[in-house]
């Protein structure tokens, strides 16, 4: 095969694998399950990020900041009237995406931790937001007709301040990450506001549009057709229940390489210092009672579901390893063997013209008898001797030779039958 021929299939192999496992930024989880029998979905969405201030050169927050701890954490219900604001933002979201699913009820916990150390600090942010989302199914089905769910809602997130109303902290706005420095460092969130880490700092934290970004037709498919899984139980499902499973947040070439984001600013103050943001990699898992189809609907993804799999449908799970991966690696493994045989053969070539015997030649050796072993016994042991080097005495057996008698020595014995005597022994009279 030319040359150029291999090298265009490396190349194009190699682009093909690089190129599916780019980095693929992500902030938020999000666990959802739904029953299309009820209209209801019941989800989980933990955003989280942290921003870590160093100042292991010195200066004056080296000072000021080392072995300070505050915190702010609470939880909130929809009775709060604050709350009742965040669902009609979370609402405009759906709004947004074009999605027809509304939230109607909502459950919030917010933690903020500032903890300084010797070298730096760092601002902890997590959001949990438990919502119950309705009105998600677009057309109910019956029998072999599908139920179309509606997930247009599934990166949802707020835009903006949104400020909560709390027992003990007061008001508290808990999507931008500035917030907490303003509670925590009033002097110090000046500085950072005037800063060229003011973006970095104001950058909202409730934010989903990662999951929303990720194709369902990329997202790993799974589902149980007989309804016994061990963890069905944790959900309310009864056993028989068909379970499907869509998760994203893993690193392979359909999704691309899944890893925390991090950006880095600097601010001035008594001397430069700089601030990075750190999100954690983002993952969701939505589970549907029924068999799930993914399918598209004008511009949505929408779900199909059914009361059970279609009959014959033998695979459960998707989104195993490409075939055409897996036969251009085997493909290029056959193309690396045969240049390497061609190589191979053609060195052993060029090199057999120059080969010459290196020592006796084989033509020139004759066999000769070497020995009988000894009282006569005539073995049929031989070596190989150099023609014209007859001489027999070089080669002849040990036991050819004369060989001298050993006599045996033997010492006299006494005569008498007694017993001997020690020695100096004298009789007592």
């Amino acid at each position: 095969m030319p040359r150029k021929t291999i090298t265009v299939i490396a190349f194009l192999s190699f682009f093909i694998v690089i190129s599916g496992l780019s980095p693929v930024f992500a902030s938020s989880q999000l666990e959802v399950t739904i029953d299309p029998n009820s209209d209801t979905a019941y989800a989980k969405m933990v955003y989280q990020r942290s921003i870590n201030i160093d100042y292991s050169d010195g200066g004056n927050l080296a000072e000021t900041m080392n072995g300070k701890i505050e915190k702010i954490s609470f939880t909130a219900i929809s009775s709060n009237p604050s709350v009742q604001s965040l669902i009609a933002n979370l609402n405009s979201y759906f709004v947004s995406q074009g999605s027809q699913a509304n939230v109607s009820d909502l459950s919030l916990e917010y933690k903020s931790t500032l903890t300084g150390r010797s070298t730096s600090m760092s601002v902890d942010y997590t959001i949990v937001l438990r919502p119950t989302i309705e009105n998600i199914v677009i057309k109910h089905g019956s029998g072999n007709d599908p139920t179309l769910l509606d997930v247009d809602w599934r990166g949802f997130g707020v835009l903006g301040p949104v400020v909560i109303n709390t027992p003990t902290y007061g008001d508290v706005e808990i999507n931008l990450p500035i917030s907490s420095f303003e509670k925590f460092t009033p002097s110090l969130a000046l500085s950072l506001k005037a800063s060229n880490a003011a973006e970095l700092l104001s950058t909202r934290l409730m934010d989903g549009d990662e999951i929303k970004a990720q194709p369902i037709g990329n997202w790993h498919f799974l589902f149980d057709p007989t309804g016994i899984g061990v963890d069905a139980k944790q959900y309310g499902f009864e056993t028989g229940t068909v379970i499907s499973s869509f998760t994203m947040g893993e690193s392979s070439i359909r999704e691309g390489l899944i890893r925390e984001q991090i950006h880095q600013a600097v601010f001035d103050s008594d001397k430069q210092y700089l601030v990075t943001s750190f999100e954690s990699s983002g993952n969701a898992s939505i589970d549907i009672i029924g068999f799930a189809n993914r399918d598209v609907l004008g511009d949505s993804e929408i779900f199909g579901v059914t009361p059970t799999a279609p009959e014959g449908y033998a695979s459960t799970s998707a989104g195993e390893f490409p075939a055409f991966i897996l036969y251009g690696m085997a493909g290029m493994a056959a193309m690396g063997g045969v240049a390497i045989f061609i190589i191979s053969q053609r060195k052993l070539r060029k090199e057999g013209k120059n080969l010459q015997q290196i020592g006796i030649d084989p033509t020139q050796l004759t066999s000769v008898q070497t020995s009988a072993s000894s009282r006569g016994y005539q073995t049929v042991r031989g070596e190989a001797q150099v023609t014209g080097l007859e001489d027999y005495n070089q080669h002849r057996s040990y036991y050819d030779e004369e060989k001298p008698q050993v006599e045996e020595k033997s010492e006299d014995k006494p005569s008498s039958k007694r017993g001997a005597m020690p020695k100096g022994f004298k009789p007592e009279k």
